[in-house]
């Protein structure tokens, strides 16, 4: 897990991050220096579960919310990222808006 160094106003609408990170978690961004987006395991919308079904529970899904789910469109393809830290796994996904 990395930490925010410090923030520096850059005009009305921009933000400048200055983050220390773990080389291994810098290593997980595969060279991308675009379209990168900051989060906080602090910041929690909703609690939800990973529901399993099929036999002996062998597929796994994960359940958004209810609160959460308006606004997104749950038939196109969904973007999955997994992130590997020593203590847990951090999932993204990145579903369209309508």
């Amino acid at each position: 897990m990395g930490v925010v160094l410090s923030t520096k106003l850059k005009g009305e609408e921009q933000v400048v991050f200055e983050v220390l990170m773990p080389y291994e978690e810098s290593v997980q961004l595969q060279g991308h220096m675009e379209e990168v987006h900051i989060f906080s395991e602090n910041v929690k919308d909703s609690k939800t579960k990973i529901s399993a079904r099929g036999k002996n529970g062998a597929t796994k899904y994960f359940l958004v919310p209810r609160e959460l789910r308006d606004g997104i469109n749950l038939s196109k393809e969904v973007n999955c990222q997994k992130i590997e830290l020593k203590d847990k796994v951090i999932f993204i996904y990145s579903v369209d808006k309508f």
